[in-house]
């Protein structure tokens, strides 16, 4: 890639070459005498904005350049913007002053392509002149001109010359380039007149909502093709969007939309909620917002305008899948734009309803067609197949007439019944999306103080076909007292059963406030059983006051000093309910991380600041931090003013208007317990994960070895609340596993006997050091880490370091049968 060059100001400039503008005006001739269109055009850039040349007495350059062919300039005009994102207001302009455009068209083309896109605000006139080449000459302006043209038109602002052409009359309504757009450029050419028309009222969804207007000549439009073609139509192509791009496009990163198809593809979606649903329909939607807030690095998330049409669109459909994929919506996304339209429509919903929001997102959620607690059949002839939810993950397997089990339907079934095994198979998946979103639903539970008479909790937890899978795996509170599903019943820790009544109080049990005793015998109770809980709730984490936190009485430093990814840790403080705004390397105020707890009247404050100076090194291009450093948690009454600090750091501060005394933090020592333990838990959670310190590659202290001793004191040092957690559960699996006579528990570490070496694995980071001299050992974990475990019957999902962990010790207990080089020339 060729370099963007910097602007240098007459001070630098002078500096560097000893030269004024005439000796600059002088080389600039040279260049041009040569032919030198590249050398010509680097010059330029660099001597742009020098008194004299900025200004508007262009008239020594066009003394220059008019007696140049134009060939010649026009190949120093396409230099100029293949070497500069930026093209310059008049620069291009007078580099083409005076051009034959129409002798040279496949030059122009390229110029056009190159301007497309960002950075071309202030040169409308010029780029109509360009594209009015092929009309002037007898020709059709070539597809790559008209996308950069249209691209053009969506990166400014106003009403100009430009934007009037590029509806492009005789020219496709949505530009190449992109898989969907592809997909539906070949089908217009076979499905006639009303499809042109409909795709092409599709690209004037140019308004946040549906006018009036619009969705009336929608609907004629849709009337004219058919709502079924429609509908089918429309969810293919849309089901394509987020597909990598077919042709790379400058100044549009590949991975996101092109403006102009965005607008096309919100038509569609706006379509697509004017038509009766399918099946597929808010699926399609669903998997759109997704796609459309996924981000891209110095972007952020695609298209939120995507994102929030597909959540209108949902919103607007009737049947069960569209109230199914708000709920699972609600639970997934984090972007905040997204979030807050998602909580509207569900509020809306709620309030139609009479029900609360918490009520609407557990009755939208379907069975999927499971008959009963996580079992579907379906019968295809004299072939059964049976859907099963195990865990969080869904499986189906096929019986023939004979009886035999196999992995795939037999062939008499993908002849006879196509659709079948494709609707078993996309249930499938969604289960899975489902289940992850309610899972996470489930864990948030515990402080919003939510409870069900036994009746409603029954019919939506217990006993729902998809819900029932992780309700008989968790702990109940019904009254006062205890139980879980067992043997076809509810029961205590002591086996008996419950017979509760009808409007009996049922809430989640929490290990907070509860004797060992109990929690101890819940661990043993549910590892007699071989239950599989969905997320930690015996072996739960609980967080108390320590002595430290106690003397500093309103804030504390337990989770201080450390070092984190912060866009690890932004994603993370976003799926646990936290608010956090990515800090930039600007001159800017940020408020802390804050999880709001309403129902507590409280305001949880993670402080974090950003770390370093050099922008580009400790920064993205688009100067976001990478790293962040921790420092206090705090609470405050939720209706306290909001603390700030500056994104460079120097501490947190309330802004109180007119003279008022701030609001100081609470004593620690008054926060309910459950709610300080589960803000400490999540906090340790983020810099469990995104501390840099679990970097199994960044022994060497990472950029010029600045964090090496954080690096050192944390991957081998005092293990925090979730790692001493792992160390209990570790000390009851161990015993189990085949290689139990080659491992200890020592402190923080588990010691892996090999028959090379012998290895100390951190229960904190996960990281290695091994005999002798505590040398390190670097492995990175490979996502299927987990899969490595599977003789181990774990008593909870979603501890990804147990799990590599375990895996790490399971290979090097067999050092002898390590394979991979980069492990085998570490530890021979």
């Amino acid at each position: 890639m060729v370099p963007t060059l910097r602007r240098h100001d007459d001070k630098d400039h002078r500096r560097r070459d000893g030269l004024g503008a005439a000796g600059d005006e002088n080389r600039i001739r040279r260049l041009a005498e040569a032919g030198d269109a590249t050398g010509l055009a680097t010059e330029l850039l660099r001597t742009v904005g020098v008194p004299g040349f900025g200004g508007p007495d262009w008239t020594w350059l066009t003394d220059v350049l008019d007696v140049c062919p134009d060939e010649f300039r026009l190949r120093a005009a396409l230099a100029i913007t293949e070497l500069s994102d930026h093209v310059q207001d008049r620069f291009v302009e007078v580099v083409l002053r005076k051009v034959s455009f129409e002798e040279h068209l496949e030059l122009v083309e390229s110029v056009v392509v190159g301007m497309g896109g960002k950075g071309t605000q202030h040169v409308h006139d010029l780029l109509t002149d360009l594209t009015q080449a092929w009309p002037r000459a007898g020709r059709e302006v070539p597809g790559p001109v008209v996308g950069a043209v249209r691209r053009a038109v969506q990166a400014t602002y106003g009403i100009h010359k430009l934007e009037r052409m590029a509806g492009f009359p005789g020219h496709p309504p949505f530009s190449p380039g992109e898989a969907w757009a592809d997909q539906a450029l070949a089908d217009l050419d076979g499905l006639g007149e009303p499809w042109r028309a409909l795709a092409a009222h599709a690209v004037t969804a140019t308004t946040a909502q549906p006018t009036a207007a619009w969705e009336q000549r929608a609907r004629r439009l849709l009337d004219a093709v058919g709502p079924e073609a429609a509908r089918t139509t429309i969810s293919r192509w849309l089901a394509l969007v987020g597909r990598p791009r077919t042709m790379s496009v400058r100044h549009l990163d590949d991975e996101a939309f092109d403006p102009y198809n965005a607008l096309g593809v919100r038509g569609l979606i706006w379509m697509l909620a004017f038509l009766p649903p399918g099946a597929d329909s808010p699926r399609v939607l669903g998997h759109l917002v997704e796609t459309a807030l996924k981000k891209v690095q110095g972007l952020g998330p695609r298209s939120p305008m995507l994102a929030n049409a597909a959540v209108h669109a949902l919103a607007r459909m009737e049947g069960e899948a569209a109230p199914a994929q708000l709920a699972r919506l609600s639970a997934r996304v984090t972007y905040k734009g997204t979030a807050k339209v998602l909580g509207s429509v569900l509020d809306a919903r709620a309030a139609a309803l009479g029900l609360t929001r918490e009520e609407v997102e557990e009755l939208a959620v379907p069975t999927y067609g499971l008959t009963e607690v996580g079992r579907r059949t379906a019968t295809f002839g004299e072939v059964t197949a049976e859907l099963t939810v195990t865990g969080t993950r869904t499986g189906i397997t096929w019986r023939t007439a004979a009886g035999r089990t196999v992995k795939s339907p037999p062939a008499s079934v993908r002849q006879d019944h196509p659709e079948g095994p494709a609707e078993l198979k996309s249930a499938a998946k969604d289960i899975d999306k489902m289940l992850a979103a309610q899972v996470e639903r489930l864990d948030q539970q515990f402080l919003t103080r939510r409870e069900w008479p036994y009746r409603t909790w029954r019919e939506r937890y217990l006993d729902h076909p998809l819900l029932g899978t992780l309700g008989r795996r968790l702990i109940w509170l019904v009254g006062d007292r205890a139980c879980c599903y067992a043997d076809g019943r509810l029961r205590g820790l002591d086996g008996v059963p419950l017979d509760p009544a009808e409007e009996a109080a049922v809430r989640l049990w929490h290990p907070i406030g509860r004797d060992v005793e109990e929690v101890v015998a819940w661990r043993d109770r549910l590892e007699h059983l071989q239950i599989t809980q969905p997320f930690k709730q015996a072996h739960r984490e609980v967080y108390v006051l320590t002595a430290a936190e106690k003397d500093t009485r309103v804030y504390s430093n337990r989770y201080a000093a450390h070092i984190l990814r912060q866009h690890q840790f932004h994603a993370l403080a976003a799926q646990r309910g936290w608010h956090n705004r990515l800090r930039l390397m600007v001159d800017d105020t940020y408020p802390p991380a804050t999880r709001e707890l309403p129902r507590w009247g409280l305001r949880a404050e993670f402080w974090v600041e950003g770390i370093g100076d050099d922008h580009g090194g400790d920064t993205l291009d688009s100067g976001a931090y990478l790293r962040l450093a921790t420092d206090q948690v705090r609470f405050y009454p939720a209706e306290a003013p909001a603390n700030s600090g500056h994104a460079y750091g120097g501490g947190y501060e309330q802004w109180v208007p007119g003279g008022a005394a701030p609001v100081l933090p609470l004593p620690l020592e008054q926060i309910p317990p459950l709610v300080f333990s589960e803000i400490m838990r999540d906090v340790d959670l983020f810099v469990g994960v995104a501390s840099v310190g679990n970097d199994p590659t960044w022994n060497d202290g990472g950029p010029e070895g600045r964090f090496r001793d954080y690096w050192t004191s944390y991957s081998f040092g005092e293990l925090s609340g979730t790692a001493r957690t792992r160390r209990d559960l570790l000390d009851r699996l161990i015993p189990r596993l085949a290689i139990a006579g080659r491992c200890t528990l020592d402190g923080r570490f588990l010691h892996v006997r090999g028959e090379l070496r012998t290895y100390k694995i951190h229960l904190g980071s996960g990281n290695i050091l091994m005999t002798p001299n505590d040398q390190y050992l670097c492995i990175v974990p490979q996502r299927s880490a987990a899969a490595a475990t599977g003789e181990v019957h774990l008593p909870f999902e979603g501890d990804g370091m147990l799990a590599v962990i375990l895996s790490k010790a399971l290979m090097l207990a067999r050092d002898t049968e390590i394979t991979d080089p980069t492990i085998t020339r570490q530890i021979r």
